[in-house]
C-alpha cells in the first residue's frame, strides 16, 4: 500500500477529527475497531474507509437515540457511559418516568463515550468507574481537556466501595458518586440539581 494515497490518515489526524486523543485513536486500532498499517518506518497508517464507517455507526447510534436533536431549542441530553445492560436499562427507566422530557443516549465504552461527548455537547454524562478500554477516571481526566466537556455536568455511578475507588481519587474530586445499589434512591435527586441551569 503506497504510504502517501489518499486513502489513508496519520494517528494524529485521526484523532482530530473524532475529536480523541491519540491514545484512545491507538487504543481503537488495537481492539480492531479501525483498521491500520505500519510504514516500513514504523508509523501507523489508518483506513481512511475504516475511520468513515466508524462515525457512520456512531452518527447512526445517536440518530436513533434521540430524534428531536436538531431542534432550535433543544431538549436536554445525558449520556450513559456503561457497559453493564442491567444499568443501562435501570437509568433508561429512571430518566423516562421522572425525566421524560430528556433526551438519554447510551455509550457502551470510554472511547465511544468520548466520541458522543463531541458530537452531543450532553448537559450530564453519567459514568461507570470500571469501564472496558478506559476505566471511568481516566475518561474523565481525558474529558476535562475536551473543549464540548466545558458545559456538561458530571456523576460518577460505580458498584465499588468507598475505600475501592481510592485509586481513582485524583478525578473524582467534587463530583457526585452514587452507589450502584443506591442508584434508584440517589440518581434522581442528583439528576434534577445537574439539570438545572447554570447560574450566570
Amino acid at each position: 500500500m503506497n504510504e502517501d494515497t489518499g486513502e489513508d490518515c496519520t494517528t494524529i489526524e485521526v484523532a482530530r477529527r473524532l475529536g480523541l486523543a491519540v491514545r484512545s485513536v491507538q487504543l481503537m486500532v488495537d481492539r480492531g475497531e479501525l483498521q491500520a498499517w505500519k510504514t516500513p518506518g514504523g508509523h501507523r497508517r489508518i483506513s481512511r474507509e475504516s475511520v468513515n464507517r466508524w462515525v457512520a455507526a456512531r452518527q447512526g447510534q445517536t440518530l436513533s437515540a434521540g430524534r428531536g436533536a436538531a431542534q432550535a431549542h433543544r431538549a436536554q441530553r445525558v449520556l450513559l457511559i456503561e457497559d453493564s445492560r442491567h444499568y443501562q436499562n435501570l437509568v433508561s427507566l429512571l430518566v423516562k418516568q421522572q425525566f421524560p422530557a430528556v433526551e438519554l443516549h447510551v455509550a457502551d465504552d470510554g472511547i465511544a463515550g468520548l466520541a458522543l461527548v463531541g458530537q452531543l455537547q450532553p448537559d450530564v454524562l453519567l459514568i461507570d468507574i470500571l469501564l472496558p478500554g478506559i476505566d471511568g477516571a481516566t475518561l474523565i481526566t481525558s474529558l476535562r481537556s475536551h473543549p464540548a466537556f466545558s458545559r456538561s455536568r458530571l456523576i460518577v455511578v460505580t458498584s465499588l466501595e468507598s475505600d475501592e475507588l481510592q485509586p481513582y481519587s485524583f478525578a473524582l474530586a467534587g463530583v457526585p458518586v452514587v452507589h450502584k445499589p443506591q442508584l434508584v434512591v440517589e440518581l434522581p435527586g442528583l439528576l434534577a440539581t445537574a439539570l438545572q441551569p447554570v447560574a450566570a
